[in-house]
């Protein structure tokens, strides 16, 4: 008994045995998944271009496109507009591509892709050749000096002609800080006025005047530009314009300036526009 008592006790030990190459996490998975739904992406439009038309793929391109909203001349379906471009001739606007006609007859046609009348256009390029002979006497007898010339520039715009009269360093239209006009600016507008007898249109009126030099608390570039735009259309009246072919005065303050340097004396100009008709 007591032999039996004193015998150690029997441990036993199992161990562990780790295959080789076991389960390492499930990443291959998603990676698998994306690898297959790309292949299926792949050939889903594999498929779409070969079952559909030139037309219907055109449509589909169009209604994908972020910077064309709506087709010139396709559309994505049937739905709206019956399937039609709103640009087709017979349905809104004529641009002159229209769906329904290769060419747009001549009174169905769009006037350019602008919209500019080139007949008006023409008719204010034949002004300004009128107004530059009466300014420089390539007509035999001009109606200003050299001295004049250095501040008046002429230019077709958008609008009309502009005849823009400005300042220079040695010379300016009107009073420092005021709208009082000086020699200078009478005899440009006796000039307008003689220039103004050639054509019948009607006449805008702007002033522009350069940016101060500090912040001001009361800045009067508004109240002096609009005052200066007054003052012009009063002197052109009286240089013999009628007042009925004033069709506006504006005050531009020194909002719009000519030069990238806003404190230029070639910032303060007055802008005579004869307005295309209709306009």
């Amino acid at each position: 008994m007591s032999a039996q008592g004193n015998a150690a006790p029997v441990i036993i030990k199992r161990k562990k045995i780790i295959v080789a190459g076991g389960h390492h996490g499930g990443a291959w998975k998603v990676a698998y998944a994306d690898f297959v739904t790309a292949m299926m992406a792949f050939f889903l439009l594999m498929w779409l271009l070969n079952a559909t038309t030139e037309k219907q793929r055109k449509g589909l391109a169009d209604y994908f496109s972020p910077t064309v909203p709506i087709s010139r001349v396709s559309s994505g379906g049937n739905g709206h507009f019956g399937g039609e471009s709103v640009f087709a001739e017979d349905t809104l606007s004529n641009d002159g591509t229209g769906a329904s006609k290769r060419y747009a007859t001549e009174s169905r046609q769009a006037r350019g892709e602008t919209g500019i009348d080139l007949q008006a256009e023409q008719e204010m390029q034949e002004l300004k050749q009128k107004i530059d002979s009466a300014l420089r006497g390539t007509n035999g007898e001009s109606m200003s000096s050299p001295d004049l010339e250095r501040h008046i520039i002429t230019r077709v715009t958008d609008e009309g002609l502009l005849i823009e009269l400005f300042d220079t360093t040695d010379g300016g239209l009107f009073e420092q800080g005021l709208d009082q006009p000086t020699g200078l600016l009478k005899q440009l507008v006796t000039f307008l006025g003689e220039v103004s007898d050639l054509v019948t249109n009607n006449v805008a009126v702007e002033a522009h005047i350069r940016a101060a030099p500090v912040i001001l608390r009361d800045n009067p570039v508004w109240d002096l530009s609009a005052a200066r735009a007054q003052r012009m259309r009063i002197m052109l009246t009286g240089s013999g314009l009628d007042a009925g072919r004033i069709s506006r005065v504006t005050g531009h303050a020194d909002r719009a300036p000519a030069v990238d340097d806003p404190m230029a004396v070639r910032n303060n100009r007055l802008k005579v526009i004869f307005l295309r008709n209709g306009a």
